[in-house]
């Protein structure tokens, strides 16, 4: 279903993503940080259905299309790295900076931080050229109020 987008994404040097491809591999990178934990929960599914809603200015009914598409491209696209190293080189900081914002929301949305999610999230940010630092500050600022914050 993905070949072809998966053949583009992995390639050594990936062509920039379109609009409506970053959407899609942002949001599958969301589920697979979700995932990583071997729980995909329905605090999880709905955190990255609202992150993407407000990120992507969605209704109910795209957000679950990308929402269904993305967690069909999570679970054929390969590894991390690759996948990662394609979203960096196709946005901007800033824009990354936001990503680790919502990956951090789905950590922490089901209300514990799993060494899994940890491990993962660490992973991503550093693949996405984001420091531990500003990684760091953005798991404060969305963890606010939270024990896991």
């Amino acid at each position: 279903m993905f070949a072809d987008f998966l053949t583009r994404l992995v390639r050594p040097d990936p062509a920039p993503l379109t609009d409506l491809d970053a959407q899609l591999a942002l949001t599958a990178l969301l589920v697979r940080v979700a995932k990583s934990d071997g729980v995909y929960d329905v605090a999880e599914s709905n955190q990255i259905r609202r992150i993407i809603a407000a990120r992507y200015q969605l209704d109910s009914a795209e957000t679950e299309a990308l929402a269904t598409r993305a967690e069909a491209l999570e679970a054929e696209a390969p590894d991390t790295v690759r996948f990662t190293r394609a979203i960096k080189d196709s946005v901007a900081y800033d824009d990354r900076l936001g990503v680790i914002e919502a990956l951090w929301k789905v950590v922490l949305a089901d209300g514990s931080r799993d060494p899994e999610e940890d491990a993962l999230l660490r992973l991503a940010a550093s693949l996405l050229g984001v420091t531990d630092q500003d990684s760091n500050a953005a798991r404060l600022r969305v963890g606010k109020g939270s024990p896991w914050g």
